[in-house]
């Protein structure tokens, strides 16, 4: 871990990264892609030790309130937050001044700042976004090996709805070969039908490889699936998108259920959910 002091926090889309770089070793991560030019090994975390007061300065000047995202490229609750509790003071800031915020994580960690997520969601919107990829203890172990298995991710977005705070599942990756099957993919959606997530994002079933992130996952087939490594390289050569033979069943399977269960599932709706911010509502007073 190494500390610099960042010239800025937020995106012009208003995302946030406090970190770069994870220590959750999941073997896909995309973040892990040379096209984003992390100078530094992965898992040597980049610190922005200034984000809180580069936060505050932001939303300081913002004339119209809206929602913070954080979490797509790093995850805001990896091991180090829990000494240096950065995220805590960033939530802190919106909180305060008032602002929504869209948190996505793959760790219980944030069960930590539960008190400051129900703050943010009584006086303006707060979603949280968990990752799952398997219903297999041991293979959730394999794939995602420093992180909080798929039992407890279900567990705190349960935990989350029973407070008020909406939640949306990204359901991916969808491994070839690996968890792309009907059977995993109906238990995870009834973990989700089960805690009243609010939707559930898909972008196919499969996996993006590129130049970073594909070595990367290519020595984790070769140590933890013997022979799998080749049968890739064969179907999908160097191909950004690699679609499961079963994509087109399992994006029925998918689509249907979800259509059944009143659960949101199409990628702009839940994008455009994410992102709007909702109006004040005003109580008309009595004339007389």
């Amino acid at each position: 871990m190494h500390f610099v002091n960042a010239k800025g926090i937020l995106s012009p889309q208003n995302g946030m990264n406090i970190y770069r770089g994870c220590t959750h070793g999941c073997i896909y991560c995309d973040s892990r892609s040379l096209c984003y030019q992390m100078k530094h090994d992965f898992e040597d975390i980049e610190v922005k030790q200034n984000a809180p007061g580069l936060l505050e300065k932001a939303l300081s000047k913002k004339r119209k309130r809206c929602m913070i995202k954080t979490g797509a490229m790093c995850d805001p609750y990896m091991h180090c937050e829990e000494e240096l509790k950065l995220t805590r003071k960033c939530l802190e800031i919106i909180d305060r001044y008032g602002f929504g915020l869209s948190i996505q994580t793959k760790s219980d960690r944030i069960l930590r700042d539960l008190d400051l997520l129900i703050s943010i969601q009584k006086q303006a919107k707060c979603v949280v976004e968990m990752t799952l990829t398997t219903a297999d203890p041991h293979l959730c172990e394999i794939l995602e090996p420093n992180v909080c298995n798929t039992q407890k991710r279900v567990e705190t977005l349960k935990i989350m709805r029973e407070n008020g705070i909406d939640t949306v599942v990204w359901l991916s990756p969808i491994l070839p070969f690996i968890n792309d099957t009907e059977e995993n993919l109906i238990k995870l959606l009834d973990y989700c039908f089960d805690v009243g997530v609010k939707g559930i994002l898909n972008f196919g079933m499969g996996l993006t490889l590129r130049e970073g992130n594909r070595e990367y996952f290519y020595q984790a087939l070769d140590l933890r699936f013997p022979g799998l490594k080749q049968k890739y390289i064969r179907k999908f050569g160097t191909s950004y998108v690699c679609l499961s033979d079963n994509h087109p069943s399992l994006m029925k399977i998918f689509h249907e259920k979800c259509e059944a269960h009143g659960v949101m599932h199409d990628v702009d709706q839940i994008f455009r959910f994410l992102s709007e911010f909702p109006e004040p509502s005003f109580t008309q007073l009595p004339l007389f």
